[in-house]
């Protein structure tokens, strides 16, 4: 397959979009990662706040269950003890809950601020890329076969401007329908010069 064009001007802006491409790509790529960490950061504060109310509830069940254990008072002055370790769960179950959604937040918004610019980039650059590789491959192969150097005469026939094909000869079309070798050739290479390849056989 043909990645670039056999034309020096053509391959070098070919070459220099595809650098240019691929440093955007990389950049996005970059800074959607580093959006990502920033906001992922945040989980610290769910951790702290996680970490804050296991030790809280772990510390009133400890209080509880040694007061729970005097006699005659234990059963009484355990009751308060148990409501304050089931509010340090509650911080606890709402620390985890802040991480969770911190990490959702920081993966949608780092995926879309490295996905949405990467996809458009592609668009814009990548399709015509192969477009062309595709193209300029089948122009050899179909110089390369039998009656090729016709079709690709036709075709410049069929997509050119008039001008262009004024440029070479008055009655292009009349020549190529009487064969004209010369004719033909230098409308073959019209079409190959347009998809950027350069082939010995239609040179004048």
């Amino acid at each position: 397959m043909q990645l670039y064009a056999d034309h020096a001007p053509r391959r070098a802006r070919q070459l220099s979009s595809d650098i240019i491409a691929l440093v955007f790509i990389a950049i996005w790529i970059a800074l959607g990662v580093w959006v990502y960490q920033l906001i992922a950061a945040f989980q610290q504060l769910g951790l702290q706040m996680q970490e804050a109310g296991a030790g809280f509830k772990s510390t009133m069940v400890e209080l509880g269950d040694t007061l729970g254990s005097v006699p005659l008072i234990g059963s009484g002055i355990r009751v308060p003890f148990d409501g304050a370790s089931d509010a340090g769960a509650a911080l606890e179950n709402a620390g985890q809950s802040q991480q969770d959604t911190v990490l959702a937040t920081a993966t949608a918004v780092g995926v879309i601020i490295a996905v949405v610019p990467v996809a458009l980039i592609l668009l814009l650059w990548l399709l015509p890329r192969v477009r062309f590789a595709r193209r300029a491959t089948e122009a050899k192969k179909l110089l390369s076969s039998p009656g090729g150097a016709d079709l690709l005469a036709l075709r410049a026939l069929s997509t050119h401007k008039l001008a262009e094909l004024a440029e070479i000869a008055p009655d292009a079309a009349s020549l190529w329908r009487a064969g004209d070798p010369a004719t033909v050739a230098r409308l073959a290479q019209l079409q190959l010069r347009s998809l950027g390849v350069r082939s010995a056989l239609v040179e004048q």
